[in-house]
């Protein structure tokens, strides 16, 4: 089956991408702040850059939906 679609407007041009992210493989200072946790979540753009670092994956989530974004996991 070969069917072109246009996905238009269906697909969002906003994605955010959240992925876990171990405590032990981040900068000290951060690791410090980390109060315990073992993984922590960030929250990136397409290109790449960090908008966020945050406790638990529904919190990325949370915020990313807060502020007009499509998260989706990065496995």
């Amino acid at each position: 089956m070969n069917a072109q679609f246009d996905f238009g407007r269906s697909v969002p041009r906003n994605i955010v991408y959240v992925k876990p992210v171990a405590v032990a493989d981040l900068p000290e200072n951060i690791r410090d702040q980390a109060q315990g946790a073992e993984t922590l979540y960030s929250v990136h753009r397409e290109n790449g850059e960090q908008l966020a670092l945050v406790a638990d994956r529904k919190l990325a989530y949370a915020l990313a939906r807060q502020h007009d974004m499509a998260p989706v996991a990065v496995h």
